[in-house]
């Protein structure tokens, strides 16, 4: 018997066709048919991003910037009681509102965004 091909170790991929309801293939089951769990994202757990959530911008020149002092008010582009911008790795994800849970301040989200993807 001759040793496989790398085409024999691929992984067959299902036939779909172009007007299937892609709701009724199932892609979370293991080779086993055991449906995945969080547990096995466990591999980037540890994986580190930068989350920002965005009040709202200005636009300000240096000269302007240099001269604020303690206590000085720059307008911001949102008005109170609009979303904020939820970002991770600079990628907007979500919006949400500003919260306050034992005299810190948080962030909850209300709304999540889904990419455009062409």
């Amino acid at each position: 018997m001759s040793a496989p091909t790398r085409a024999d170790r691929s992984v067959p991929l299902p036939d779909l066709d172009p007007g299937a309801d892609l709701a009724m293939v199932d892609h979370a089951g293991e080779a086993d048919g055991d449906p995945k769990v969080a547990g096995d994202l466990e591999a980037v757990f540890d994986v580190p991003v930068a989350v920002s959530a965005v009040l709202g911008r200005a636009k300000l020149e240096v000269r302007n910037l240099m001269k604020l002092k303690p206590g000085a008010i720059i307008e911001l582009d949102r008005k109170i009681g609009e979303a904020i911008d939820i970002y991770v790795n600079d990628r907007l994800v979500a919006r949400g509102e500003i919260v306050l849970v034992e005299d810190q301040l948080g962030v909850t989200m209300t709304e999540i965004i889904k990419p455009d993807r062409a």
